[in-house]
C-alpha cells in the first residue's frame, strides 16, 4: 500500500513539475516576442529621419499620429524601451535558469557542464531573438515596424513613463556636472562670443575675418562650392567663334570644358590664353590652348586644399562625388571668402540671393548653400546637420524635411525653425522663407 501511495505522490509531483515547466516555457516564449517588439521598436522609432518624421505629420492615420507623438519626448521614450528591455531579459535569464535546471540533471562533478549549457543557450536565444533578427527587420522596414508596434510601445511607455523621466533628469544633471568639470576647454561659441564683445576699436569687418579664421578648418569643399546647376562650361565640338561669344557672355576667366556632358571635363580655358589669338579664324584649334583640369572630392576640407591651390600654382578645381561625376567647381576665391566675406569684381552682380525681411524672417534663393545661409542669420553652421541629410543646398534641405516637393505657401518647421516654400518652377523650389522663433533670436543676440 505504501508502495501504491509513493508512486502515485511522485507521478503527481512529475505531473506537476510537467505543468509547471510548460507554464514557464509559454512565459519564456512570450517575453523573447516582448523582448523582439521592445529592440526592434528602439531601432524602428530612433532611425526615423526629419524627413520621415514630418512626411507622416501630414498623414491622417492614427498610426502615425501615435509615432509622433511618442517621439516627441525622445529621451523619455528611448529610457522606457531601455528599461522595459533590461527587466525583460532579466525575467528571461531567471526562467531560463529554472527550465534547463529541471531538463538538465547532472551529478555535481558536472555542475560546470550544466553552467556551460545554461550560458551558451540563454546567449545564444538573446542576441538571436532579442537583438539580431528584430534590429535587422527593423532597420529594413522602419515606418512599417513603429507603425505596427506603435500600441505596445505607447502601453511601454505609459508604464515606465515616471521612472523614465526621473532617470533622465538625474543623467542630465549628472551631464551638466561632467560638462562643468571639464568646461576648461574653449568651445568655438566661446571664441565667438570674446569677439563679439572686443573693444569698439574692432570693426565688424575684423570680428567677421577672425571668425571665419576659426571655422575656416571645419569646412568641406561640398559647402562652399559652385553647385552643378550653376556651371557653365564649353562643349569640345564648339569652333573657334562660338567660344568667343560664350566667354564674353560669361566674363569668367576659367571655363570648364567637357566631351558629353559636365561629368566628362576634359579641360580648362583660360580667357588670358586667348588674347593673343583674337583675330583666329574659326576654325581655328583652340583645343592646344587647353590646360589639364584638376580633379578634388567633395569631401576634402577647404584647409587643405588651400595648401594645394598654393602648391600647384592653380586656382581653380572640378568637384567630383563618390562615383567620380562633377557635384560642381570651386575657386580660390570661394575659400577666401570664407575668410574675409563677400570679394566683388566688376562682373559680379550686386543682387543677393537673400533678402532680410525683419530680424525674424529672411528670404532666399533655394540654391543658396547651407552654409551661407548660417551665415547671413549668425546661426552656428552646424544648425541644419542633422536634417539635411546629403543636401549642401536651402533647397535641398527642405525637400529632406518634407519629403517631397512641397506645393507654393507650404509651411515646414524644424526645431524652432518655420520654412515656407514662397516659389516652386519645374519641380524645382526657386525662393524659400525662413522664419526664426523669439526663442532663437533671443539667444542669437544674447
Amino acid at each position: 500500500m505504501d508502495y501504491y501511495a509513493g508512486l502515485f505522490n511522485h507521478l503527481h509531483l512529475l505531473a506537476i513539475n510537467t505543468q509547471a515547466n510548460t507554464v514557464l516555457i509559454v512565459l519564456l516564449i512570450c517575453l523573447l516576442i516582448i523582448s523582439f517588439i521592445v529592440s526592434g521598436s528602439e531601432v524602428a522609432f530612433f532611425s526615423l529621419t526629419y524627413k520621415d518624421v514630418n512626411l507622416l505629420k501630414t498623414k491622417q492615420h492614427d498610426s502615425y499620429k501615435r509615432i509622433v507623438d511618442l517621439l516627441e519626448d525622445p529621451k523619455t521614450l528611448l529610457a522606457s524601451l531601455l528599461i522595459a528591455n533590461s527587466f525583460i531579459n532579466i525575467a528571461i535569464i531567471i526562467i531560463s535558469n529554472i527550465v534547463i535546471d529541471d531538463v538538465f540533471v547532472f551529478n555535481a562533478s558536472f555542475e560546470w557542464l550544466q553552467f556551460a549549457i545554461k550560458v551558451a543557450s540563454v546567449t545564444f536565444v538573446l542576441i538571436l531573438f532579442a537583438e539580431v533578427l528584430p534590429k535587422v527587420m527593423a532597420t529594413q522596414n522602419n515606418v512599417r515596424f513603429a507603425k505596427e508596434m506603435g500600441p505596445i510601445v505607447e502601453m511601454i511607455n505609459y508604464l515606465f513613463k515616471g521612472l523614465s523621466k526621473w532617470l533622465v533628469n538625474y543623467s542630465d544633471i549628472i551631464e551638466k556636472k561632467l560638462a562643468n568639470k571639464t568646461s576648461g576647454t574653449i568651445t568655438n561659441e566661446e571664441l565667438y562670443h570674446a569677439i563679439d564683445i572686443t573693444d569698439t576699436g574692432t570693426n565688424e569687418n575684423e570680428k567677421n575675418i577672425l571668425k571665419g579664421i576659426l571655422k575656416f578648418g571645419n569646412i568641406a569643399v561640398k559647402q562652399i562650392m559652385r553647385a552643378r546647376l550653376e556651371v557653365h562650361g564649353i562643349e569640345e565640338k564648339t569652333n573657334f567663334d562660338e567660344l568667343m561669344k560664350h566667354v564674353e557672355e560669361l566674363h569668367y576667366s576659367r571655363i570648364p570644358v567637357y566631351k558629353d556632358d559636365l561629368d566628362e571635363v576634359i579641360g580648362m580655358i583660360h580667357t588670358k590664353d586667348l588674347i593673343p589669338h583674337l583675330n583666329k579664324p574659326a576654325d581655328f584649334n583652340w583645343h592646344t590652348l587647353m590646360r589639364p583640369p584638376y580633379f578634388v572630392h567633395e569631401q576634402k576640407m577647404i584647409e587643405d586644399l588651400l595648401r594645394e591651390f598654393q602648391s600647384k600654382h592653380i586656382h581653380f578645381a572640378v568637384v567630383v562625388d563618390e562615383f567620380g561625376g562633377t557635384s560642381g567647381i570651386v575657386t580660390l576665391e570661394d575659400i577666401m571668402e570664407e575668410i574675409i566675406g563677400d570679394i566683388k569684381d566688376e562682373f559680379d552682380e550686386e543682387d543677393a540671393p537673400f533678402k532680410k525681411l525683419d530680424d525674424f524672417n529672411y528670404v532666399f534663393e533655394g540654391r543658396t548653400m547651407i552654409n551661407d545661409v548660417c551665415k547671413v542669420m549668425e546661426l552656428p553652421v552646424d544648425t541644419f546637420d542633422n536634417a539635411k541629410g546629403e543636401s549642401d543646398s536651402l533647397a535641398g534641405l527642405v525637400l529632406e524635411l518634407a519629403g517631397e516637393i512641397p506645393p507654393v505657401n507650404r509651411v515646414i518647421p524644424y526645431n524652432e525653425f518655420e520654412f515656407t516654400v514662397l516659389e516652386v518652377i519645374k519641380n524645382r523650389i526657386n525662393k524659400i522663407k525662413i522664419t526664426i522663433k523669439p526663442q532663437v533670436s533671443e539667444e542669437k543676440e544674447s
